[in-house]
Parts: C-alpha cells; structure tokens; sequence
C-alpha cells in the first residue's frame, strides 16, 4: 500500500528537471537516487516530495498530526561512473544490508526499483513491468555507472558492524 503511494507520488512529482531515477523504501527510511537540473531545484523537488509523502500517508493512516520524517535528506552529488555503480548498489540492495534477506543470496527488493532496473547480470525479468521510476536521463546514470560492470543480485552493500 505505502509502496504504491510511493510509487505514484515519484511519477506525480517528477518534471523535466526533476525525478526519482532509483529507490528503496525500507521500514523507517528511504533512498532516492534522483536528477536534478542544480542544487535549488534538488532541494524544492525533495522538499516537495517529502510534503507530499507525508501528507498522503496521513491520510493512509487516518492521522493529521505527527511527524513522518526524522530528519533532513543528505545529498551526496555523483560525479564518476564509479561513485553512480556504487550508490546504485547501495541504494538497489539497502533491503540486505538491513537484513530483510541473506546479503549472499540472489535477491530483488519488490520494494525499490530493483524489479525494473535493466543493468542486472544474473536475473531475466519476466515480462515487461512499468518502471517504478523515472528513467535516468543522464549518461552517469543510464550508461556510465557500466563501465564498472553490470550489477549482480547476489551483490551486497557492505554492512557496517556496531552500528
């Protein structure tokens, strides 16, 4: 339900010089891999896409007070195809790193992008499925994070121990 709202609010809120490319919604968290036209437009597009959130799960909910999201976004710029590889990675396979699947087994998060990103080495999809997200518009993301190899379901981000 809230994957869907999710989903449907990427689509509404995306525009010529902004849009969601990637993401994972985890249960207390997500990650956005997004295009954006600069820094001001990042910004307004993220704040709109929080408001938005918010006030659509409210109403999910049937809850008009109460903050849904703890803190600021941390905007991290890509700038090489290795630093877009990387962070697809991250973002593509978050479900593992916080044990929602065994970080060594083949796996697709039904709840990010992952089922309709076509840079997997090792997973046919089955017949063609919407894209949950905008398609990326930069060569960085669209080519050039290839150059570092395709990406595998059985990958896993690196999971960071005593956090």
């Amino acid at each position: 339900m809230v994957h869907a709202m999710a989903v449907r609010l990427f689509a509404d809120k995306a525009h010529e010089q902004f849009h969601v490319a990637h993401y994972s919604l985890q249960r207390d968290h997500v990650h956005l891999i997004v295009e954006a036209q600069d820094k001001g437009v990042l910004s307004s597009g993220i704040r709109s896409v929080v408001i938005a959130f918010a006030k659509r799960l409210a109403k999910m909910v049937g809850r008009r007070r109460g903050k849904v999201w703890a803190d600021r976004y941390h905007a991290h710029v890509l700038r090489t195809p290795r630093e877009a590889r990387h962070a697809l990675a991250y973002v593509l396979h978050n479900a593992k790193k916080h044990g929602v699947a065994d970080p060594r087994a083949s796996f697709v998060d039904p709840f990010s992008s992952a089922p309709t990103f076509d840079g997997w080495s090792d997973w046919a999809r089955g017949p063609p499925v919407a894209r949950r997200a905008a398609s990326p518009r930069t060569w960085l993301l669209g080519v050039g994070w290839r150059r570092g190899g395709p990406l595998a379901t059985t990958d896993a981000p690196k999971i960071q121990r005593g956090r």
